[in-house]
């Protein structure tokens, strides 16, 4: 127990740092908080304050929720919630108007506005639905004056949630498309390099799996990235401050993901076939001295991630040893060796598979649509 808590900390303290030194998805989260708490003070002065309404707690309340990540989630988010409080409040003063009691109300509007608070539509703030209802049903507050005050309250909140995080630093998610479009290439190259220094010695079944795992890793930063380019898609709409942000750097086209797709599935294939196939047999004992010069070749072309004349120059280098090495491992299968057969033919499909996605983002950096170079300027945040 102590030493989840201390390792808890210990994380809780990394972030707090990496809030201070570096931009990323701490320093969002904290940007945000203070966005919604500065939201709410400001509606409640407003409200509260200046204005001294009498449901004045309805002004910061939606003000606080509605500094959403995006502003265009702000924006639905503001529909939904004003929807869901005005339907909630009206059923509720009908309920009181047919049975004059607030239990039998309470009986006859909860069960509605709970169903209406499960319809997908309204997302999570359907929640607030039987919570508006509970609002007029507990204090017996629902005369004309009473729901447009919480209407305008409401309103106002709304307006000021949108207002704040449309204009003070609205969020632009692009950054982590960038993070990650970076990640992938750097860690592809490490996970080959450290196959091939693996496969020139003898290797067990759980380095192998480990370095499955590491595969299947890859394949997760992928699933990571459509993710995030839907944030970043979403962040860049109704948003008045993207192009006044010079971090604000338009991501890579969606082939991007798919060209990574399957080379993090390639990558995995090979992976597996070698721990599926621990030891090679006595036959084929040359087989890692030529896979092992093949797949850190195509390290080499992964870790290529600028695409300047340079790195293409010595990515087509690679991809010459790597093809080369890749005729060896053919010419072996093609021996008749039926021993080494079964994992020669997974191993040779799958990293003639890798070299030609490779060969296509090589030859992408040529004519400037290169899926992991030619974009990379101005990737810093």
């Amino acid at each position: 127990m102590w030493n989840a808590l201390v390792r808890e900390a210990a994380a809780v303290g990394r972030s707090v740092r990496r809030c201070f030194t570096e931009s990323g998805p701490e320093r969002d989260t904290a940007i945000q908080s203070l966005k919604a708490a500065g939201a709410a003070l400001l509606a409640w002065a407003l409200a509260g304050w200046w204005w001294n309404a009498p449901m004045a707690l309805l002004a910061p309340w939606t003000a606080l929720f509605l500094v959403q990540s995006t502003v265009y989630r702000s924006l639905l988010t503001a529909l939904q919630q004003v929807v869901v409080v005005v339907t909630g409040t009206l059923l509720a003063t009908a309920a009181l108007a047919l049975t004059d009691n607030t239990m039998a109300a309470m009986a006859l509007a909860l069960p509605l506005t709970v169903l209406l608070g499960n319809y997908t539509r309204l997302g999570t703030q359907g929640l607030y639905a039987p919570t508006a209802a509970l609002f007029v049903l507990a204090y017996g507050s629902y005369s004309g004056f009473d729901i447009l005050h919480r209407l305008l309250e409401t309103l106002l909140g709304a307006a000021i949630g949108i207002a704040v995080n449309a204009t003070v630093l609205p969020p632009d998610h692009s950054g982590r498309v960038h993070r990650l479009r970076a990640r992938l290439p750097q860690d592809s190259a490490s996970l080959l390099y450290e196959v091939a220094d693996g496969i020139e010695t003898s290797y067990d079944a759980k380095r192998a799996r480990g370095w499955y795992d590491s595969a299947v890793r890859l394949a997760d930063v992928v699933t990571e990235l459509r993710t995030a380019r839907g944030w970043s898609d979403e962040s860049r709409r109704f948003n008045p401050g993207r192009r006044l942000r010079r971090s604000a750097v338009p991501p890579p086209a969606a082939e991007w993901d798919f060209t990574w797709d399957r080379i993090t599935e390639h990558i995995r294939a090979i992976t597996r076939s070698l721990s599926e196939a621990v030891s090679f047999p006595e036959s084929a004992l040359g087989v890692q001295s030529i896979l092992s010069p093949l797949l850190r070749a195509a390290g080499d072309v992964l870790d290529c991630r600028n695409g300047t004349a340079d790195e293409r120059h010595r990515a087509r280098e690679a991809l010459g040893t790597a093809r080369s090495a890749h005729g060896r491992l053919a010419s072996v299968l093609a021996d008749g060796r039926q021993e080494a057969a079964p994992a020669l033919g997974g191993l040779t499909a799958d990293t003639e598979r890798l070299l030609d996605d490779l060969t296509t983002v090589v030859d992408s950096w040529e004519d400037g649509t290169s899926p992991t170079g030619a974009q990379r300027a101005g990737t810093s945040h």
